[in-house]
Parts: C-alpha cells; sequence; structure tokens
C-alpha cells in the first residue's frame, strides 16, 4: 500500500486551515465516547483489513477496482471533520456548491451545457432515478437493454414495477441492431433502450449512432449507461467505431457515470443527468421541514436519495480541480495507458497457443480462455476432446493458481459464441463458458505487462 507520510502532513496542514475558519466559536469539550480505547480499536482494524486483495497494486488485475487519487482520499478525509449532508442546503452549503461545479464539470465532458443532474451512492442509484424518469414520462411502455447489460437494469425495472425486456447481442457482446429493430417494429411498446457504453464483463460499448437512427424512426427515449466506461469519451486512442459512439453520447436522453471507478473517486460515487432540465418537475414534493434556509433550488429537490455524502462532492471537486476532464489531459492519459495494457495482454495472449483470446478490447478488460485443446496435443493425451465445462474448470483452477502467485485476476461466465477462434473439436455441452477476465484499468498495468504475462504462461 506504501503509506504517504507526506499525504498525511497535507492533511493535518489543510485540517488546522479548516478549524481556523470556526475560531470565533465559543469553546467547548466535545464529548467522545470510548476515546481511551481508539488505538486498540484502530489496530485490531488495521488488522482486519489486510484480508483484502490488494486492489491498489498493479498485480490486481481482477475487479473495476482503481484506488482513489491521493487529493480525493485527504479531500474526503477532510471533509468528514465537518460530515457535510448534501441534500438540504442547510446540510452542506459548502459541499454542495462544490457538488454543482464538478458535476457541470462532468457534463460538459459530454458537451452537456444546459443540463439537470448530481451525485448518487453509485451507479445503481444512479440507473434507477434515470429508469424513474423514463418510467415517469412513459408508464404504460417497456424498457429493453442487451443481454450484457447490467443485470440490474432487469432489476430496477422491477421495483419501478416497469415491464423489461433483453436484447441479443453480436459476437463482439454488443447490442445487436437487427434484433434491436425487429423488436421495435414488431410492436410501439418500447419507451427506453439502455445503451450500454462498456458492459461491465467485457468492456464491449453498444452501436449508440446506429440506435439513434432507429430513434428516429420509433421515437423511444435513449439512456446512456456509461457508468464504467464513460470517461473514455477523453481517450483518444479508441478504434473508431468506439470512438464514433463516444462522440454521439451527447444526444442521448439521460447519462449514468461512475467517478468511483475511472474518476479515481472513493465508493460510492456515482452521476446521472438529464439532457433535459425540466424533468426536474418530475421531483416535485412538499416537504414541511427540509427547503426553509434559502430560495435557491437544493438539490436534494432534484434527487430521490436523501442523505448524501457532502465528503464526496468534495473528493469529487478536489480530484477535478487536480486533473481536469480535458482530453490530452493526465486524466485522459491514464486512460489511454489502460487500454493500450489492455490491448497489450490481448495481443500477447492472442500470439501464443496456451490461451484463446475473445474479441479485441474496446476499452481495458481483457477476455481469454485456457487453449485446453493445444495443451492436451501437448501433453500426448489420447482421450476425447475436450469440453466447455472442461475449460471452465481449468479457468477456475489458473484463477487460483495465479492468485497464489499474487496476480488477481476475475471469472465471468460468458456465452461461448464470443470465442471465435474455440476449436471446432472442443465439445459444447453447455452454451456458455467461465472465461479469464482482466480489468487493466490502472496506469501502472502498462508497466507491468510482462510480469502478469509470466504469472499467467507459468499457471499453465
Amino acid at each position: 500500500m506504501q503509506l504517504d507520510q507526506n499525504s498525511l502532513a497535507l492533511l493535518l496542514e489543510a485540517a488546522q486551515k479548516l478549524d481556523a475558519g470556526f475560531a470565533n466559536l465559543p469553546a467547548f469539550t466535545p464529548q467522545t465516547p470510548g476515546a481511551a480505547r481508539m488505538p486498540e480499536v484502530l489496530n485490531e482494524l488495521a488488522t482486519r483489513l489486510q484480508d483484502n486483495y490488494p486492489y491498489f497494486h498493479p498485480l490486481y488485475a481482477g475487479q473495476m477496482l482503481k484506488p482513489p487519487h491521493p487529493v480525493a482520499r485527504l479531500a474526503y478525509a477532510l471533509a468528514m471533520f465537518i460530515n457535510p449532508n448534501n441534500h438540504a442546503l442547510d446540510g452542506g452549503r459548502a459541499t454542495s456548491a462544490l457538488e454543482k461545479e464538478a458535476v457541470a464539470e462532468i457534463a460538459a465532458m459530454f458537451g452537456w451545457q444546459d443540463f439537470l443532474g448530481h451525485l448518487t451512492g453509485g451507479g445503481t442509484m444512479a440507473n434507477l432515478e434515470a429508469l424513474w424518469v423514463a418510467g415517469q414520462l412513459s408508464p404504460t411502455k417497456k424498457i429493453v437493454a442487451s443481454e450484457q447489460a447490467h443485470y440490474t437494469h432487469h432489476r430496477i425495472s422491477s421495483v419501478l414495477q416497469l415491464d423489461f425486456e433483453s436484447i441479443p447481442v453480436d459476437p463482439h457482446a454488443r447490442m445487436d441492431l437487427n434484433a434491436l429493430e425487429k423488436r421495435l417494429a414488431t410492436k410501439n411498446d418500447v419507451g427506453t433502450v439502455v445503451v450500454t457504453m462498456g458492459t461491465t464483463a467485457t468492456g464491449s460499448v453498444d452501436p449508440l449512432p446506429e440506435i439513434l437512427s432507429l430513434r428516429d424512426r420509433y421515437n423511444f427515449r435513449i439512456h446512456a449507461d456509461a457508468a464504467y466506461g464513460g470517461y473514455f469519451t477523453l481517450a483518444q486512442n479508441l478504434a473508431p467505431q468506439t470512438a464514433a459512439a463516444f462522440a454521439k453520447i451527447s444526444e442521448a436522453d439521460s447519462i449514468v457515470i461512475d467517478p468511483h471507478k475511472h474518476g479515481l473517486q472513493p465508493y460510492g460515487c456515482g452521476c446521472v443527468l438529464f439532457r433535459d432540465p425540466s424533468v426536474g418537475r418530475l421531483y416535485k414534493h412538499d416537504s414541511p421541514y427540509t427547503y426553509f434556509s434559502s430560495a435557491e433550488l437544493h438539490l436534494g429537490e432534484i434527487s430521490l436519495e436523501c442523505s448524501r455524502p457532502g465528503a464526496a462532492a468534495a473528493a469529487l471537486w478536489a480530484t477535478q480541480k487536480l486533473l481536469p476532464l480535458a482530453k490530452s489531459g493526465e486524466f485522459g492519459k491514464g486512460l489511454e495507458q489502460g487500454r493500450e495494457a489492455a490491448l497489450g495482454l490481448h495481443k500477447r495472449i492472442g500470439a501464443a497457443d496456451k490461451f484463446i483470446p475473445a474479441f479485441e478490447p474496446e476499452l481495458d478488460i481483457v477476455i481469454f480462455l485456457p487453449n485446453l485443446d493445444s495443451q492436451s496435443a501437448k501433453s500426448g493425451a489420447s482421450s476425447a476432446a475436450p469440453s466447455l465445462s472442461e475449460i471452465s474448470a481449468e479457468s477456475r483452477r489458473i484463477f487460483t493458481a495465479a492468485a497464489a502467485k499474487n496476480l488477481h485476476l476475475a471469472l465471468a461466465e460468458l456465452p461461448a459464441s464470443f470465442f471465435q477462434n474455440l476449436p471446432t473439436t472442443i465439445r459444447r455441452d453447455k452454451p456458455t463458458v467461465t472465461a479469464l477476465r482482466s480489468v487493466l484499468m490502472k496506469p501502472e498495468h502498462a508497466e507491468w505487462l510482462d510480469q502478469i504475462h509470466s504469472i499467467l504462461t507459468s499457471v499453465w
């Protein structure tokens, strides 16, 4: 983890400056129950927290876990001395202003100046708000998303009592345009199409430009779920089709992005944006106790969540102040490094015969299988051709063996059709296969490819 003593010194200095702003108050002695045992409890906690994967290290290349930027950690901790609540303005005056500024910068990244939006506890709540607005506007119509969209869209639709339907995907895990158009033409009952700008399993980006063309013909809302992939709108090394999709994201009706993924923020920090600010009317309520301190619009008046941590807004604001959301900036270059790392690992895997990669990564996720057929041939085994079930079992074994050497991957159950280079001799005893999955979202991953690949080949 490499504790940064300089960061602790910066926090102390900033905390003293914060404290000076309240020096005019009468002195008092705060009550701190259990103060004498705090060192004991914190030391025990430090020991308990060691029971974690090393998410901060480049050899952690599994799930979407990226360490917060040091300035985000410090800003969050500093704000926690105040512990503001960004629901009502009188609960978080400074951090409410910081949230509005930070959210406006995210919206501007997508080309929006006039919009409605705010932070949320994460992508699930942000997507719930987007689909809640969609349901308020078209209460009798369906929500549709691809089979590779995040599972929460189906669950959220159930919570909101909205009909939901999945659309098949193509061999690259993107929404199948022919299947979508066929569904739209069948019946005029689709109110919202969820377009995933980076699927959780494979990082695939749905074909937004073509879906926008379908919207012109079939009149539905488009919700862009960019919780994982949204920041890649700043990357300048995307494949042409992917870049074209991100170039059109400003034409969506709503967008969700998670700063706690690629945005270098602590959990939980999501964000929901609406292109039409007038949807704010849908949030109107008549609370008798929340809105007496100011005639100014409160964040709580445009949010389904009530209490929300102002510290999250402070952390996001500080990070974007340090690393502006601009193409060719330091922030964008970090995204580009992650994508280069993913392309590099994909190429190395494809160049040998130990593993079988899926399609080329669009963002920074690499998916691959152990080549059981090749390994059987090398060992001289004369048994029957391996099955997808046997490949799945070997993926799980490699996952465990790599972890024993400090390389931490992830597993994903995916359609076998995503692996076009599977030998024809493979017995397809089931439609899906357990694949190895690597999310290379840290800039440092590009420098660690040799070691990552070396460990992979050593355990297989």
